[in-house]
């Protein structure tokens, strides 16, 4: 018989989570399933038979003995969930519904189309009970079943509804043979009238478009898909009352469960500013490990921030509540009022550090960047070129079919690096837009002889290619730096010191004239002047195997210091500083087990903190010293939409019962975008003229009246969907920072340098 079985793909349209754990086959008109455990073949009765055989349901035929215990618990869970609520769905119906045992139907479902798509019982609509036969009582239930009327049409006897019971097919009986509108459609139609229904609903109460992205989306639909036909919805004061409060204690929960590597690893404090337009200031406080980032609270700081006393106050609450010994950092913005409190805080808690924002400080120096003449003008004529593209739907489509769908835009962490990061791209996609602006499609289109189009003529001037070269060589390591320090990948602290060196000496080596580099170095040095005296950046360069035994001596010794500021600060006990000091000597001189090839071959390959856990064994005082600040972050921003959390509606409400109700579902919301973060977050996957991304894009999107007229040249509908080739491999930002750290001018900085003599008397007269 097995030679006349056909094996059959697994389908979208099965859900079920026990479709995982069989084979499917088909014999002849029939599918038969076969436990992938114990072999098991299941001529009839639905994947639902197969559930109960895996989880060890008594009574429902033969039970697995063969599947792990970790998918019996899953699937047993599935089932007990699936009852319970269709169980509560029917005590709480003044309808004559129950079947309440019965699983979700699997495989092809009956949908009526019409309540699909208008969402409410029409007054013509009749009711449809069957009965089906209780497995356990032996009492006959019913289940209702509504269709409209006009779906009738033939009104004929053979318009019948068969039923198949659990003791025969063990699935869930409806086949209704004849029904206008209710048929078995292709998974295609059936998935384009559930999407059709969502479109209707998130359009319907103004949800952005970026919702479908969440994490909790598509886990919402399998949850209401399981619930099969007739689950309700939650009412206003369900999501408002017991949901809410289920979702606040998961997440205090998560927090909780945190706080275990808040201890071992070390935590930052994360202090966001944001500014509403209203003039409303808030402030955000998250936690920062390794393990994940958790929002703990928002407070509305538009007194607190005129007083760096109260702001220490509040800073120093939240230290408290964290743990003073589990906190070795504290990073803010660098304004005065947050130095002033962030100074007092070290006094009063002499076992953590303020820092400014690393994120915060490279943005400036882009932003001073583009504030240069000859840079500023470069961005305008790049921007003036995809401001005529991107509000041309016919000129965006020839610009995407020639550069395989890849958008020449590129959004990043501020409109500064968008700038930046957008020259980048359009440098990797040169030979795109040269080959689409010499195209016959090109010269053939009306847009080209647009006056307005002339700015497309910079496509060829290698003038402009030159410029927008020089512009990526001076700010492409800038920007690296800044991607390392917001990265959800890896911890930044040991980076990101090596990621500003490498930017300086990439400046100098493009420029090799000291005259010419020297004026982009000083913007540098003045953002950076402020991390420079934080020693923890220069201990994470220390701590990095991957950098520290690519340093000279000379620059050994100058961060030694950084490292035994760090030692004396971070560590209270004098014992164990001491054992630390001690164990430096082998790391210093990669002896024990630091030498073995092993432990040589991983500098390069494993994250600092993880090489530390691994070959740290021997030093273990100094492992865990190295740990907790390998483990810590250098920016007090986080990647997610905190624009779209409404944080300001807190304020609003003047009764102090919904001001806390408001606050918790913040704390809820917060967190949960939180969740969304990880390695491959980011939007540079997100359409460019999406709203979401307008904040940082608008310069480079934002049309003028000449773009809109005539010919329906903005017609979004008339967009083509074209498929994404990867252009421009992705890299690793830290995979060639770590060769060769030798040069004093750019480790020491200008000043110092010039202060010991370093300069000759030429170049002082260019800081007098």
């Amino acid at each position: 018989m097995d030679s006349e079985l056909e094996p059959v793909a697994l389908t979208p349209q099965k859900q079920d989570n026990a479709w995982k754990h069989c084979e499917i086959y088909k014999y002849g008109d029939r599918l038969q399933m076969r436990c992938l455990y114990c072999r098991k073949m299941f001529k009839g009765g639905g994947i639902t038979r197969v559930k109960e055989h895996l989880a060890g349901k008594k009574g429902q035929g033969t039970i697995c003995d063969q599947v792990p215990e970790d998918v019996r618990l899953f699937l047993q869970q599935c089932i007990d969930g699936t009852v319970r609520r269709q169980r509560k769905r029917h005590r709480s119906s003044s309808e004559p519904l129950s079947v309440a045992a019965l699983p979700p139907i699997e495989g092809d479902m009956m949908v009526v189309q019409s309540d699909v798509n208008d969402g409410f019982k029409s007054p013509g609509s009749s009711d449809v009970v069957v009965q089906n036969e209780s497995v356990s009582g032996g009492r006959t239930k019913q289940r209702t079943y509504r269709s409209r009327k006009n779906a009738f049409e033939n009104g004929s006897a053979s318009n019948s509804i068969d039923l198949i019971g659990r003791d025969m097919d063990n699935l869930i009986p409806v086949a209704i043979s004849s029904v206008k509108n209710i048929v078995h459609p292709s998974f295609r139609d059936r998935e384009s009238t559930i999407h059709m229904a969502i479109g209707r609903f998130l359009f319907g109460i103004g949800a952005d478009f970026d919702a479908v992205n969440s994490v909790n989306f598509q886990p919402m639909i399998d949850a209401i898909a399981s619930g099969g036909f007739g689950v309700s919805a939650p009412t206003h004061d369900d999501l408002r009352g017991w949901i809410l409060k289920n979702c606040v204690e998961e997440m205090a929960k998560e927090v909780d469960e945190c706080k275990v590597m808040w201890k071992r690893t070390g935590c930052s404090i994360l202090v966001e500013e944001l500014n509403s337009d209203k003039g409303l200031k808030v402030l955000n406080f998250l936690v920062h490990c390794p393990e994940k980032v958790v929002f703990l609270k928002s407070v509305d700081g538009s007194e607190i921030l005129s007083s760096a006393d109260t702001l220490f106050e509040l800073l120093s609450e939240l230290v408290e509540d964290i743990g003073s010994t589990n906190v070795v950092q504290v990073i803010t913005k660098c304004e005065d009022h947050y130095v002033d409190a962030g100074k007092k805080l070290m006094l009063v808690y002499p076992s953590l550090y303020w820092v400014p924002c690393a994120a915060h400080c490279i943005d400036q120096m882009l932003e001073e960047f583009g504030k240069l003449g000859w840079i500023s003008e470069t961005i305008e004529q790049a921007r003036a070129i995809t401001r005529f593209i991107y509000n041309r739907s016919g000129v965006l489509n020839l610009m995407r079919k020639f550069t395989s769908g890849n958008d020449i835009l590129l959004p990043a962490y501020s409109s500064s690096a968008t700038n930046f990061a957008t020259l980048g791209r359009i440098a990797e996609l040169k030979s795109n837009l040269q080959a689409m602006v010499t195209s016959a499609e090109w010269n053939e289109c009306s847009y080209s002889e647009e006056p307005s189009g002339l700015v497309m003529n910079a496509i060829t001037d290698e003038a402009f290619w030159k410029a927008v070269a020089l512009v990526n060589h001076l700010t492409s390591p800038l920007l690296r730096a800044l991607r390392i320090v917001c990265s959800e990948k890896r911890p930044a602290m040991g980076y990101v010191h090596a990621a500003l060196y490498r930017a300086k000496d990439a400046i100098k080596t493009h420029l090799v004239n000291r005259e010419d580099y020297i004026i982009y170095w000083k913007i540098i040095d003045r953002w950076w002047e402020q991390q420079q005296h934080i020693p923890l950046l220069a201990a994470g360069f220390f701590l990095n195997p991957k950098f520290f035994y690519n340093a000279n001596e000379e620059m050994r010794s100058e961060l030694i210091l950084s490292v035994l500021d760090c030692i004396e600060r971070l560590v209270p006990d004098d014992k164990i500083q001491d054992k630390i000091i001690k164990e430096l000597t082998s790391y210093k001189t990669a002896g024990g087990v630091f030498g073995r090839n092993l432990a040589i071959r991983a500098r390069d390959t494993m994250l600092p903190a993880e090489w530390w856990s691994t070959y740290g064994e021997s030093c273990l005082n100094l492992s865990r010293f190295a740990i907790r600040i390998l483990s810590q972050t250098c920016s007090s921003s986080v990647s997610c939409r905190r624009n779209q959390i409404p944080v300001e509606q807190i304020y609003q409400s003047k009764n102090s019962i919904e001001q806390k109700r408001l606050s918790d579902l913040v704390f809820v919301q917060y967190n949960m975008r939180l969740r969304q973060l990880g390695p491959e977050s980011g939007d540079d996957t997100l359409d460019p003229l999406s709203h979401n991304r307008i904040d940082v894009l608008k310069d480079w999107v934002y049309g003028d009246q000449a773009c809109v007229e005539g010919n329906g040249s903005a017609d979004w509908k008339s967009l083509e969907s074209i498929h994404r080739t990867q252009v421009v491999p992705i890299i690793d930002d830290t995979e060639d920072l770590g060769s060769g750290f030798d040069d004093i001018e750019i480790f020491k900085g200008e000043k110092e340098v010039r202060d010991e003599g370093y300069y000759t008397n030429t170049s002082e007269k260019l800081f007098t």
